[in-house]
């Protein structure tokens, strides 16, 4: 236990404690003037995590206002604890994508298992059922024991919470490069659905009124969790472990239905979880949107430990708690209903009109702070930035279509990527099923959760090619946020926006903070093309360790619209006989591509570009043409091109195969990572409609009952392989390189 009663407040100035909790020396003279004094030990620390990059946005501020936020159809922008999105029938959509990235390097199940846990509250504490889980993880490559250790934790963290918990893990997506090698990410993403008239808000309104804590009592683990995620992953990251939180699914899953449940009582003012910075970020931030203040005794807190203080209390962030505020008189009503779960709902201060933060503990106060300098007055830093010294040379070079001598073969190789290879081994350990509404399970671009009771169902995905971010942050953001919304158009929904998850190296290196400047503005740029607008997110940086970033690498999580059970539409074909085409036509673009990857082992040169019109008429017309009923199947074309994506359209139905013929040159046309592509199927008698619908599509072939991939150019066959054997290859890559 920390003595942190013997360290007096001019030790900490003298000695510098305060840097420990990551706070500048410029920081420290600024709290001081805020208070007009020297703070004391537990002050210093709610300063800490409050000011962390994790909690206040300090050094991204400036560049998340650059995202459109607002739209007719959105209800709840950036600033609560998710986004909500009108859907129709007095319905929303509720949602957001959180990172648990430094915590998953050092414990990965339970940096993963908590990330799930944190971001279900997220969506709950709106008022919201969740109904879906997604995710989206990087690690280094396949072939050192710790990173196939770290992939295994992380899946396996994932599932043993998402699996006990009782929310459909329904997709998303993994991809490997040697640059997560130490700091792998992790992004987990919830939905949830919700009455317009039970939309809550973390808002501690009402002079006088109760402050009830919920839930799991506290305990010291995950202290400093959100200082420890604001700064470089440290060699020896052993000595992080307790700043890393443990999960309980069960538990939440009681405070899941409790909360549904208390929300219908109007007795209730406010309510939010406690994620980073547990109970002090919880509490501030409601005072301070309310324009309130609040005091709070800790010996009524419900507590895991024995003689936990004021600092540890204040810091923990053990899981599975909540911070409600009650009308003065009521809070009985509200605790009889966590008690029907078995559940722990205490008093633990009141809602005040001087707008203070104020902690007591054994009689004495521990905290007494201004509550708008920890929520609203953090520093906000405007960083230098510097365009990566790699950009000019990249942009300088030629493009050069790469050799391959044999086309077949590298077909081959490219379905073994583990980017590109089969996920079953992850997805096979999500429920993905519970609750009963899942209609597209994992393994298509976007998966698919029906509404009950109404025509309709919602369509998810997360995208992120960072390789083209590193090449071009501002070609490559306008490309996440396009491949996202290809997805959703792809399953046969309109996008209605999305949230990010903001994941980059140290902000203090004027090159990486290029590449955050320069991806958010290509980012922006699409959204406002795409009509997608950003409604929540998350921000991660300091991802880097031994002095080497990560790849830029902005998550989007993207969920659309199917306005009639009728549009979901597969990702592969169906049926032989029907017709093969492709929309988009393939040029000469191998930078940060897969076979670049194969061949080189390095990316080079340049991303592919993006006209965002091209991009925005084609999604338009492809969902007008799979509304319509023509379309039998859509794929986007991603990762290893037009000759990967052809093979997955036939690994689902068992007994189809392909024979297209291809013209011009075969390296590009198969294997060209060229944009705003779709692989498409279309019954004949659909032919002449489909082609007037989508004038960029060319008919390349058509499905067949053979099991033979096969592909003409010239009179020539270049590819024909076994349909099963290619599959086997796609199948078996990851197991493969587990063993």
């Amino acid at each position: 236990m920390l003595q942190t009663h013997k360290i007096s407040p001019e030790q900490i100035e003298r000695e510098k404690l305060y840097q420990d909790m990551g706070l500048s020396d410029q920081e420290f003279e600024l709290i001081q003037k805020i208070l007009g004094r020297l703070p004391n030990f537990t002050e210093t620390g709610i300063f800490s995590v409050m000011w962390s990059e994790h909690c206040s946005y300090k050094t991204s501020k400036p560049l998340l206002k650059k995202f459109p936020t607002k739209a007719p159809h959105v209800l709840q922008g950036p600033g609560e604890g998710a986004g909500i999105i009108d859907i129709g029938d007095n319905q929303a959509v509720v949602f957001k994508i959180e990172s648990h990235n430094h915590p998953s390097a050092v414990e990965p199940y339970q940096g993963a298992a908590t990330g799930v846990g944190g971001i279900i509250r997220d969506v709950f504490s709106m008022g919201a059922r969740p109904i879906a889980l997604m995710n989206s993880l990087r690690f280094g490559n396949l072939t050192t024991d710790r990173v196939k250790y770290l992939f295994s934790e992380v899946v396996n963290g994932i599932a043993g919470y998402g699996n006990c918990v009782g929310v459909p893990t329904v997709g998303g997506e993994v991809q490997f490069d040697d640059s997560y090698e130490d700091n792998p990410l992790v992004n987990a993403m919830c939905i949830g659905l919700i009455n317009h008239d039970e939309i809550q808000k973390g808002i501690a309104a009402g002079i006088g009124n109760t402050v009830l804590y919920a839930g799991a009592p506290t305990g010291r683990d995950g202290i400093h969790g959100a200082t420890f995620a604001s700064d470089d992953l440290a060699e020896d990251s052993d000595k992080d472990r307790p700043a890393v939180q443990v999960g309980d699914p069960f538990m939440e899953k009681l405070l899941i239905e409790a909360c549904l449940e208390v929300i219908h009582s109007d007795a209730l003012v406010g309510m939010q979880d406690m994620g980073a910075a547990g109970l002090t970020s919880s509490a501030s931030e409601m005072a301070s949107k309310a324009g309130t203040g609040m005091e709070m005794n800790l010996d009524l807190v419900p507590q895991r430990e024995q003689n936990m203080n004021a600092y540890e209390l204040m810091l923990s962030e053990s899981q599975e708690r909540m911070l409600m505020v009650v009308k003065k008189g009521r809070e009985q009503e509200i605790i009889d209903v966590f008690e029907k779960y078995g559940l722990q709902a205490v008093a633990v201060g009141h809602v005040v009109e001087e707008k203070v933060f104020r902690i007591t503990q054994h009689g004495e106060v521990q905290a007494e702070i201004p509550v708008d300098a920890l929520a609203e007055e953090a520093p906000v830093y405007h960083m230098p930035s510097a365009e990566a010294h790699y950009y000019k040379e990249f942009q300088a070079m030629e493009t050069e279509v790469p050799t391959v001598e044999n086309h077949a073969e590298m077909l081959k190789q490219l379905l073994q990527q583990p980017t590109i290879a089969s996920k079953e081994w992850v997805y096979d350990q999500y429920d993905s099923m519970v609750q009963t509404n899942t209609v597209v399970t994992p393994g298509s671009d976007a998966a698919v959760v029906r509404i009950k009771g109404v025509d309709k169902a919602l369509a998810i995905t997360t995208d992120c090619n960072s390789r083209y971010i590193y090449l071009d942050p501002e070609a490559g953001g306008k490309i996440a946020v396009a491949e996202a919304a290809r997805n959703i158009v792809c399953s046969g929904a309109r996008p209605l926006g999305l949230t990010d998850g903001l994941n980059f190296g140290n902000p203090t290196n004027p090159e990486v903070f290029w590449q955050m400047e320069k991806s958010v503005e290509g980012m922006s740029k699409a959204c406002s093309e795409l009509g997608t607008p950003v409604i929540s997110g998350n921000v991660s940086l300091y991802n880097q360790s031994k002095g080497k970033a990560i790849f830029p690498t902005p998550i989007v999580g993207m969920v659309g619209l199917h306005e009639s059970l009728a549009h979901i539409t597969p990702s592969f074909f169906q049926v032989a006989g029907d017709l093969i085409y492709v929309i988009g036509e393939a040029k000469e673009e191998f930078g940060g591509s897969e076979l670049q990857n194969v061949l080189e082992g390095t990316y080079s040169g340049k991303a592919p570009a993006i006209d965002l019109q091209v991009e925005a008429r084609r999604q338009m017309k492809l969902l007008e043409a799979i509304q319509q009923g023509m379309v039998e199947s859509a794929h986007d074309l991603a990762e290893g091109g037009l000759a990967v994506a052809l093979a997955e359209s036939v690994f689902n139905v068992l007994g189809l195969g392909i024979d297209v013929e291809l013209d011009g040159d075969l390296t590009v046309q198969l294997f060209s990572e060229t944009q705003s592509r779709f692989l498409v199927s279309v019954k004949p008698e659909n032919k002449e409609r489909f082609e007037s619908v989508m004038i960029d599509a060319v008919q390349i072939g058509v499905v067949t009952a053979d099991e033979q991939m096969v592909v003409h150019s010239n009179g020539h066959q270049i590819i024909r392989e076994n349909v099963e054997n290619l599959r086997e290859l796609w199948k078996g890559a990851i197991p493969c390189l587990l063993k």
